[in-house]
């Protein structure tokens, strides 16, 4: 199910994405009603929204439902962990090469005074 939700997610994202990159902004219109474009008003028209204005609204809720969905599976785990068990890993004998070469010290050159 989790699957499931995150590529409806990803195909959400993909289509609000597109979905604002190919609308045109308010300011768009407002050099032209300065120049030759009368009719048109400085912020657009307050009329009903547009077919695109109201689908990026509905691909919007949708993908606000799925990430809240997406953060409460993830949150729901049936296996609770320990921080502390997590990195716990068993301990690998050293070879005599490294527990040597750890416990040697290097010769260091002497300084004339």
């Amino acid at each position: 199910m989790l699957t499931v939700l995150t590529v409806v997610h990803v195909l959400l994202t993909i289509s609000l994405i597109g979905l604002v990159l190919i609308q045109r902004g308010k300011g768009a219109d407002m050099g032209a009603a300065f120049g030759s474009g009368a009719s048109n008003t400085m912020f657009g028209s307050q009329g009903a929204a547009s077919f695109l204005t109201r689908t990026t609204g509905v691909i919007a809720t949708l993908f606000f439902v799925s990430s809240l969905s997406l953060a409460y599976m993830g949150g729901q785990r049936t296996e609770r962990v320990s921080v502390t068990e997590v990195g716990q890993v068993e301990s690998v004998p050293a070879t005599t090469e490294t527990s040597s070469a750890v416990n040697e010290k290097p010769d260091l050159p002497v300084l004339p005074e």
